[in-house]
């Protein structure tokens, strides 16, 4: 586009979002040398180091797209009254790699998402398209801590024993070694805050305004979805419509309140999202061995795939392949939850009902019966403790 200009290497200082002027330091500069002696200090090694060359910039919008630790956020709390959260999880990462087969091939398959769970731990391997696996270990820091401070020797046991399968069957226990010495050990942050626009100067959005742990792969997803929304926003106020953008104070007025009503549908959305990325660690690194944890997903599946009209739907489809509000998805997986329990608990109940009568009648007929009924009675209580 002929009004689309790019300039790298520019770090925002500074920003007044009353005045809509930015300044940017031109990084690709190397600083200035002031070779002349300080007087008070007349050492000959003595030389004033000066700060690389800044421009002041005037703007409509500001918009801050610039990550976690955004700069754009930073200096928009010098004007709006910003709310704001951060948690670094306490979680390490560090990235492996899957070569591929001596043939060339998947070594795994590719078709699925690997994951091995490890109750406070997991290992995951995702396929990419070199037919190697990009993986990566998720453990405390301690966890992280200890491993680092362990004999080299004693990394490959501890795969073998939480993660088997992987080495030496998938990465040798010496590249295995090699590669968590030499790749970063890096933390998981989460941030949250509101509100994300200041008037009608300024707006934050993706990881600037919600970063997220990325156990639901959403991060990126959810700050392309702030772009659509945000632009639904400022197309229904008529932001760019000639009869608004030819009149200055009618076009901030408009921006002004397309950016509240961006702010106002966002942060809900942006924090379920973030709380459904952590609980999804939880399920991944351990629910997912629970039994009840999979009857309730082969349950949902099923009623998904065999009853569509129902318009069941499980959690992950929902966020992953849907359109739906992260909000709302978070409301109706949780009103789908309570009413299988309750149909799960009932038809419990039902055949705990229906074993109790012939436990009864058995137990005036053989000695052991009284066995099998006090058996019935206690997986009755705790069928219903589950129900609840």
């Amino acid at each position: 586009m002929a009004n689309v200009t790019f300039h790298f290497n520019h770090k925002l200082t500074g920003a007044d979002f009353d005045k809509n002027i930015a300044w940017f330091e031109q990084r690709g500069h190397a600083p200035k040398t002031d070779n002349t002696l300080n007087p008070k200090q007349p050492s000959p090694n003595k030389r004033e180091q000066r700060r690389a060359p800044e421009i002041e910039v005037s703007f409509d919008l500001l918009i801050g797209a610039d990550g976690a630790h955004s700069a754009a956020r930073y200096h928009m709390m010098k004007f709006a009254r910003l709310n704001y959260q951060q948690e670094y999880i306490d979680t390490l990462w560090c990235e492996f790699q899957i070569s591929p087969s001596p043939t060339g091939d998947f070594k795994i398959s590719p078709n699925h998402l690997h994951i091995w769970p490890g109750g406070k731990f997991m290992f995951i391997a995702i396929p990419s398209r070199d037919k190697s696996f990009t993986c990566t270990l998720f453990a405390p820091s301690i966890c992280f801590a200890d491993l680092s401070k362990a004999p080299e020797e004693d990394l490959a046991p501890f795969f073998e024993k939480n993660f088997p399968g992987v080495s030496p069957d998938l990465i040798s226990p010496q590249d295995l070694q090699d590669q968590f010495t030499s790749n970063p050990h890096l933390p998981l942050i989460s941030i949250k805050c509101t509100p994300y626009h200041y008037n009608s100067s300024v707006v934050i959005l993706g990881d600037a305004a919600h970063a997220m742990v990325p156990f639901y792969g959403q991060g990126m997803n959810a700050g392309l979805e702030d772009v659509r929304v945000l632009f639904d926003f400022l197309d229904q106020h008529g932001v760019y419509d000639p009869t608004v953008s030819n009149d200055p104070a009618a076009r901030a007025l408009a921006r002004a309140r397309a950016l509240e009503e961006y702010t106002m549908q966002r942060t809900p959305d942006a924090s379920s999202i973030n709380d459904l990325a952590l609980r999804n660690y939880t399920e991944m690194r351990a629910s997912v061995t629970s039994p009840v944890y999979r009857l309730r997903k082969w349950v949902e599946e099923s009623v998904n795939k065999y009853l569509p009209s129902l318009g069941w739907s499980t959690q992950y489809s929902r966020v992953s392949f849907e359109n739906e509000r992260y909000s709302e998805v978070e409301k109706a997986v949780e009103r789908q939850g309570r009413i299988l329990m309750g149909v799960l608990g009932l038809s419990l109940a039902g055949l705990v009902g229906v074993g109790g009568f012939w436990a009864w009648r058995w137990n005036h007929a053989r000695p052991t019966g009284r066995v099998l009924t006090g058996w019935l009675l206690w997986a009755a209580k705790r069928t219903e403790e589950f129900a609840r």
